[in-house]
């Protein structure tokens, strides 16, 4: 009778368990009870009691356990990385827009990294404000619009450099496209890189982040930091400071995973002496010289520089029309870029897959399911920067080799759908 009663009151523990880490405590609650005596039995007959009838149970908050086991990164298929977050429904690298391409299944949320007047990091795609945010609306700064050189043309506006943190936060973003959803202009704000990788540590999964060091060369003109230090200083020293480390596929590089990305060979360079992380060279049309080498991009594709570059990058970030040239909005022949690349063990992650038909080739039939088939099965690509991660995601499930048969294709589906049947 006593046995049954534990028994009982172990069972009405264990429902309200849910980890199994939490489960090997009970276990080891049960040894305890079989070994105690009858005084010290009844007591704990009465906690057990007490314990079960809670309406919660008692183990450590997500925030505060440093144990907790998360789905871990795949690395089966090709990457998805969520191009501003899922700027394709929210204004670009946004809280809500990172926080919806986790939702939607992102294997890593991708931000490109500009500084404030005062230093501060923060995720930013254009260094001027003018396109993006409500910055126009505001009278205080009226003064603040000026004309710098970037990359070799004069370009006017407000610039990211000209305003500190405080400023910068006060401000709104909007969507970038016209024909996109403008419900969300005006909501959110600028956020940091800090901000950013919180994100991403927060989430439910192992989420990775692909920060790019952005027009680096303009701003360590405009930007000065203590003792010399230099744009690219601070990246790096932000990223240890949340913890990343470790190289491609290492221990610790799968617990926290990042790509560090740059159009700038150099800074690239000069970074592989303070960091193992992965690397990846962006890639732009052919015809357009890198901002600090002034190198054109058609030697850079070249393999005798693909060859020098493997030394400090695991892969490239090729605009795709530079991999399949396009003509009249068809597509011609594929390049050999992949190729060449995977010759020389460097992934191939290009940019940027987009829903919309402007930026469907009619090669697709305004299916953007056969563009990701086109460029994950016959171009092979190793990873895609997409506005929309939910539609890649739901490919890759679909095709996935796991989901052959169609009663494991109709399951899969259901659970896609589900959240929408409520």
């Amino acid at each position: 009778m006593w046995l049954r009663k534990v028994l009982t009151s172990y069972w009405f523990i264990c429902i309200y368990v849910h980890s199994a880490k939490e489960q090997q405590r009970v276990d080891l609650t049960s040894r305890a009870i079989s070994m105690a005596n009858p005084t010290s039995f009844s007591l704990v007959i009465f906690l057990l009691f007490v314990i079960g009838c809670t309406a919660r149970p008692i183990y450590p908050l997500p925030s505060q356990d440093d144990y907790r086991i998360r789905q871990p990164l795949q690395t089966f298929r090709p990457y998805n990385i969520a191009h501003r977050g899922a700027n394709g429904v929210i204004p670009e690298e946004t809280r809500p827009a990172y926080l919806k391409a986790i939702e939607d299944g992102a294997d890593f949320i991708e931000t490109d990294i500009l500084s404030s007047k005062d230093g501060v990091l923060i995720c930013f795609h254009d260094v001027t404000l003018d396109n993006t945010t409500d910055i126009a609306k505001y009278k205080k700064f009226e003064n603040r619009k000026r004309t710098y050189e970037v990359e070799g043309v004069n370009r006017t506006g407000f610039f990211t450099v000209d305003f500190t943190i405080e400023e910068l936060k006060s401000l709104r973003v909007n969507q970038r496209y016209s024909f996109r959803d403008k419900q969300y202009n005006g909501k959110f704000g600028i956020i940091t890189f800090e901000e950013f990788i919180s994100i991403a540590l927060d989430a439910d999964r192992v989420v990775g982040i692909y920060p790019e060091i952005k027009n680096p060369v303009f701003i360590n003109q405009h930007v000065k930091w203590p003792n010399g230090k230099r744009f690219e200083d601070i990246f790096v020293k932000t990223l240890q400071k949340y913890g990343y480390k470790g190289s491609y596929l290492s221990k610790d590089w799968l617990k926290q995973p990042v790509f560090i990305q740059s159009f700038a060979p150099t800074s690239l360079v000069y970074i592989s002496n303070q960091t193992d992380l992965p690397k990846v060279f962006l890639i732009d049309d052919v015809t357009v010289s890198t901002q600090d080498t002034n190198q054109s991009y058609w030697e850079i594709t070249s393999d005798k520089y693909l060859n020098y570059i493997k030394n400090y990058v695991v892969g490239i970030g090729p605009w795709k029309d530079t991999i399949v040239p396009v003509a009249k909005n068809y597509l011609e022949e594929p390049s050999d870029l992949v190729a060449r690349a995977h010759a020389h063990n460097l992934q191939v992650h290009p940019y940027t897959y987009r829903n919309e038909n402007q930026f469907l080739h009619f090669n697709f039939s305004q299916d953007p399911y056969k563009e990701y088939d086109y460029w994950i099965n016959k171009i092979g690509v190793d990873g895609l920067f997409t506005d929309f991660t939910g539609s890649l995601h739901n490919f890759q499930e679909w095709t996935s080799s796991d989901t052959k048969t169609e009663s494991n294709i109709l399951h899969k589906i259901a659970l896609l759908v589900s959240p929408y049947n409520n």
